[in-house]
């Protein structure tokens, strides 16, 4: 990470995840909520087997003190509008409980703002549940701003 960073985001690893840290995202992405149904294992293996094979779609884990306790999505898309720029997608962001306060969402944020930045995405996006209104503040805080309006459907 950048030496110009505090201490506290300094010492935040993001590294990308492998299948052996499928355990540990599953875990922490029970702690978006009690209506997440946890994903069996093999399952899961599949999915990410599927996630791995595209191209600029990744899972990233993040560390403190080699210990995972954070983990988002990052997808990054071609586009035929915006004179060809792509756009990048943040999805499934959980930072441990224990670990929250610690500034660790906001490392991982600054990561997909870099790796999106990098990709020459014209806009890096994410949904929240509206119900997440101390999420909402911490992206905010990052410069996050609301953007339209996220409609969804249960196909």
């Amino acid at each position: 990470m950048n030496a110009a960073l505090p201490a506290t985001l300094s010492q935040v690893a993001v590294r990308r995840a492998t299948e052996s840290d499928l355990p540990v995202i599953l875990s922490l992405l029970q702690e978006l909520g009690p209506n997440e149904e946890p994903l069996p294992l093999p399952r899961a293996r599949e999915i990410f087997a599927r996630m791995q094979a595209l191209p600029r779609m990744w899972v990233w884990v993040a560390e403190r003190d080699g210990t995972p306790v954070g983990t988002y999505t990052l997808l990054i898309m071609d586009n035929l509008c915006h004179a060809g720029s792509p756009s990048a997608i943040v999805e499934s962001v959980v930072v441990a409980s224990e670990a929250r306060g610690g500034r660790l969402g906001e490392a991982m944020m600054r990561h997909a703002m870099e790796r999106a930045r990098e990709a020459g995405c014209y806009k890096l996006a994410l949904s929240s549940n509206g119900r997440r209104l101390e999420a909402h503040r911490f992206y905010r805080r990052l410069g996050f701003a609301p953007h339209g309006i996220s409609f969804s459907i249960v196909p």
